[in-house]
């Protein structure tokens, strides 16, 4: 496939690698690729940077460097959150709010959840997809433990009123998680600010490389690991 004979319309899917992030990463494929659990010099350098690559991170987003955990990609931190944040919850309730427009890393593990016993509401959405944070606060109930909302759609790009969700979900003392996939390194994005206790993204949509992605997880919300 000639690069010529194509324009890419995509982005919101995956970009294409930036060619300083690619000059930043070549060196650990042949020089420094130690594995950052061992003891020895080359370890112990490779679990260096990879703190130092947690404190950037976590900057983006303004969250401190211990809330930042590591995931593989945006499906497997969508997961985490879910899972995660719902079974160290459990022995309050079973009861979770979600929105009908969410990617399928979100609605398919859902549907899982159900099979197992959790109960899943999912709020409607308007013309332009935006989620009413009033029709989330009638649906919750005693036994509601997480809400997860998407920041913004990744086919329409509707941005969500994150802020005022999150304020509905801490005046019903409930862990709310949002899919920041679509936003974290597009938009300027402050977890403190927005009041968010779990948020997922990856670099993937950022010019990041595949295969790297991070959950925000706030300090002292309760995850259990997904094994």
């Amino acid at each position: 496939m000639a690069e010529y004979d194509n324009i890419f319309f995509d982005n919101a899917s995956t970009t294409k690698v930036d060619d300083r992030v690619y000059a930043e990463m070549e060196p650990y494929f042949r020089q420094y690729y130690g594995n950052p659990s061992s003891l020895h010099s080359f370890g112990d350098f490779a679990s260096t940077k990879i703190e130092e690559a947690r404190e950037k991170v976590a900057a983006l987003i303004n969250a401190g460097e211990e809330e930042i955990y590591f995931t593989s990609c945006g499906t497997e931190s969508n997961n985490f959150a879910l899972w995660g944040i719902a079974r160290a919850l459990k022995d309050k309730g079973n009861h979770i709010i979600t929105s009908a427009i969410e990617h399928y890393s979100i609605l398919n593990p859902l549907k899982e959840m159900q099979k197992e016993g959790w109960d899943v509401t999912i709020i409607p959405v308007d013309e332009f997809g935006f989620v009413n944070p009033g029709d989330i606060k009638k649906a919750i109930t005693k036994d509601t433990v997480l809400i997860s909302v998407m920041h913004a759609n990744n086919e329409i790009g509707t941005i969500q009123k994150i802020k005022a969700i999150a304020t509905v979900a801490k005046e019903a003392v409930v862990a709310f998680h949002s899919d920041g996939i679509a936003t974290a390194g597009i938009i300027p994005v402050d977890v403190k600010e927005l009041g968010i206790d779990a948020y997922s993204f990856s670099a993937q949509q950022l010019y990041g490389p595949k295969g790297a992605a991070a959950l925000y997880i706030k300090k002292g919300i309760k995850i259990r690991p997904l094994f």
